[in-house]
């Protein structure tokens, strides 16, 4: 593959100009350079076309970064949207699997964690929820509207990456669509990733603070829709997440089959 199919492929994979093509190819390039190894990187160069090659080069140590903060850097060293850049990311990924060999791709995946898999074109994958199914299994359970169903589902969502440990809310936010990934965030940085041990009352209070809903009660209504919705859209992963918290917790929020 040539340096001009490498970008006509990338370009027609992500629905962008080719001139967009080429800053998304440049900036996804160079991140994924910060993040894996700099033998790994040598490796994939010397398969690449040689115009593209360069843009993977590094000189320094692999850094620990997630799949959304990986999607950040492209957007903003590419001066793209977020959306956009999460669009052109597996694109750019796609014809990098097309121009080396298998071998070089699977080295390439393996060496990224699973919370990478929805950036990925192909190789491990997960079932990555929809936000808009998540919304409707609120609003059914709660009576709330849409608005309303967001602010306690991105509430709960904070609080609970709060209450579990770091390395759950990775798991989370692999599942999770990433609109709800900075709830998820902020919450695990509160807690600097370590479990925040609180009863039952000050979580629901402190849901019902970033929900904005005075009545505690109204917010424990609204916690047990979450969470059904929750149960209902992750299954197995749920279970992980229940088992971090207290029986008190399970009953009250309906976590129990």
């Amino acid at each position: 593959m040539d340096d001009a199919a490498f970008i006509d492929l990338a370009a027609t994979e992500a629905h962008l100009a080719r001139e967009d093509a080429e800053r998304a190819i440049h900036a996804t390039l160079q991140t994924l350079g910060e993040r894996i190894d700099r033998e790994q990187a040598r490796q994939l160069a010397a398969e690449l076309p040689p115009g593209i090659a360069p843009w993977i080069a590094t000189t320094t140590p692999a850094e620990r970064f997630d799949a959304d903060a990986f999607a950040e850097r492209v957007a903003r060293r590419a001066g793209l949207d977020d959306q956009v850049a999460r669009r052109a990311v597996p694109a750019v990924l796609d014809a990098v699997a097309h121009a080396v060999s298998r071998k070089e791709w699977d080295d390439l995946v393996a060496e990224l964690p699973s919370g990478y898999a929805p950036l990925l074109p192909r190789g491990r994958s997960v079932d990555v929820a929809d936000l808009e199914t998540l919304l409707r299994l609120v609003a059914e359970q709660s009576g709330l509207d849409r608005a309303a169903a967001r602010r306690a589902l991105e509430a709960t969502l904070e609080t609970l990456a709060e209450r579990i440990d770091g390395g759950e809310v990775d798991d989370l936010i692999e599942r999770l669509p990433p609109e709800l990934h900075p709830a998820l965030r902020r919450g695990r940085e509160a807690s600097a990733g370590r479990a925040t041990r609180m009863p039952l009352e000050a979580f629901v209070r402190r849901v019902a603070q970033r929900e904005g809903v005075a009545d505690l009660q109204e917010a424990a209504r609204h916690l047990r829709a979450v969470f059904g919705a929750l149960r209902a859209t992750l299954g197995e992963e749920l279970l992980d997440v229940k088992a971090q918290l207290p029986e008190d917790y399970v009953r009250a929020l309906a976590l129990a089959p």
